[in-house]
């Protein structure tokens, strides 16, 4: 990783900032790869060529999550918005408006309580 992908100089950064970046940029390339295997694969026209193509795409989600896990493990904020919305059910913004009070939404996934009972079930 090259110090121009920065934006600050590194004597200024922490290591844990560093980290946080390569898992950024990480995740980033492996949602475009996910992007540009997905774009192939629906203009190829051999059946067998597809099917690898498609298998390569699957691979790119497998290293997208496993970076996007270790985001959820490594950063609280990450984490507290992993739990609210990955696995709810429902219109996403209303998930937003629930978790924050703004109004009925759909459930987060996790049960830590948010000070207003569950909200599960309401639609």
């Amino acid at each position: 990783m090259s110090s121009e992908s920065y934006h600050e100089p590194l004597e200024l950064l922490s290591e844990d900032t560093k980290n946080q970046h390569r898992a950024n940029v990480s995740l980033r390339e492996e949602l475009e790869a996910v992007d540009w295997y997905q774009q192939r694969a629906e203009a190829c026209t051999d059946p067998e060529l597809k099917a690898v193509l498609i298998h390569n795409k699957n691979e790119e989600i497998e290293h997208a999550m496993m970076t996007l896990e270790w985001l959820r493990r490594n950063s609280p904020k990450f984490a507290e918005n992993i739990a609210t919305y990955i696995g709810s059910s429902g219109p996403i913004v209303g998930v937003e408006q629930g978790a924050t009070g703004g109004g009925v939404g759909a459930s987060p996934s996790s049960s830590v309580s948010l000070g207003i009972g569950s909200l599960k079930g309401m639609k």
